[in-house]
């Protein structure tokens, strides 16, 4: 039986990724920082909760010496994080801080910690979630960008780095999807000077934007083709509002995209 660590699964692309694997034959750990809140994954057979909160060194290590001494493990899933979205004059440094802990530190110190258990086994996969706008540029998403443009060259810098041990790094960058992200993972912060910006970039998170979204189970079903599909392919675009949107970058090129962009929102 194979198996997969999830980051991040009590909600969300987590939890579908959880169950998906879970119908598909796997042992699942699924890894959250409240697991005893949890009350569907628990009646899984074969679906192991476990606490971990990935800005939580001490944890991290702890919590992947149980796993690696109990179980063989063949994926990492790096999915835990949130967006934090608003002007980058209105955030306090604790907020940015806290972005890049999570978001970018936690994929780092998560991964460090299995490298060992996957090169000892000389093989393994780390997948890791980023995004659209680790691709490309956003307004209010500068420091949520950050992190996951960081991401991205983080994976391609290790997926090189290890293949001579047998590893394979990839990365799934989704577009929009339909959870409660918006709600339950997202911060904010407010400034005036900024109010007709935050304003515009807000409608693409209302209720009729968010039904055009991919479903969470369609991204699970690409997290899935990723760690069977026994290619050496490193990237996946998910969905397919971020296929039109790479698919623009691509042709008319990153410095026009930019461009397109800066005029869209100039007011």
């Amino acid at each position: 039986m194979k198996t997969i660590m999830i980051t991040g699964a009590s909600s969300g692309l987590g939890k579908a990724t959880a169950q998906l694997f879970h119908s598909k034959g796997w042992r699942v750990i699924a890894t959250m920082r409240h697991p005893e809140k949890e009350n569907q994954l628990t009646k899984l057979k074969n679906v192991i909760l476990l606490p971990l909160d990935i800005s939580n060194t001490k944890q991290i290590t702890e919590t992947t010496k149980q796993i690696t001494d109990q179980y063989s493990i063949d994926v990492v899933l790096n999915n835990a994080g949130y967006g934090l979205v608003a002007p980058l004059e209105a955030l306090a440094d604790d907020q940015i801080v806290k972005q890049l802990n999570t978001n970018l530190l936690g994929v780092i110190r998560v991964t460090q910690a299995f490298i060992a258990h996957f090169r000892m086994k000389k093989s393994g996969m780390f997948i890791n979630i980023t995004s659209t706008f680790g691709l490309m540029g956003f307004p209010t998403c500068s420091i949520y960008s950050a992190t996951k443009f960081a991401v991205d060259g983080f994976s391609e810098s290790l997926a090189i780095e290890l293949a001579q041990f047998g590893i394979q790094v990839k990365v799934i960058a989704p577009g929009g999807i339909q959870t409660d992200f918006a709600s339950r993972s997202m911060e904010s912060a407010q400034h005036d000077a900024y109010e007709k910006l935050v304003t515009a970039v807000s409608k693409g998170y209302s209720a009729e934007q968010v039904a055009n979204y991919s479903k969470v189970e369609d991204i699970a079903q690409v997290v899935f083709k990723a760690a069977n599909d026994g290619t050496g392919r490193f990237r996946y675009i998910a969905g397919r509002d971020a296929l039109e949107l790479i698919a623009q970058r691509t042709s008319k090129g990153a410095e026009a995209q930019v461009q397109e962009l800066k005029s869209a929102f100039a007011f």
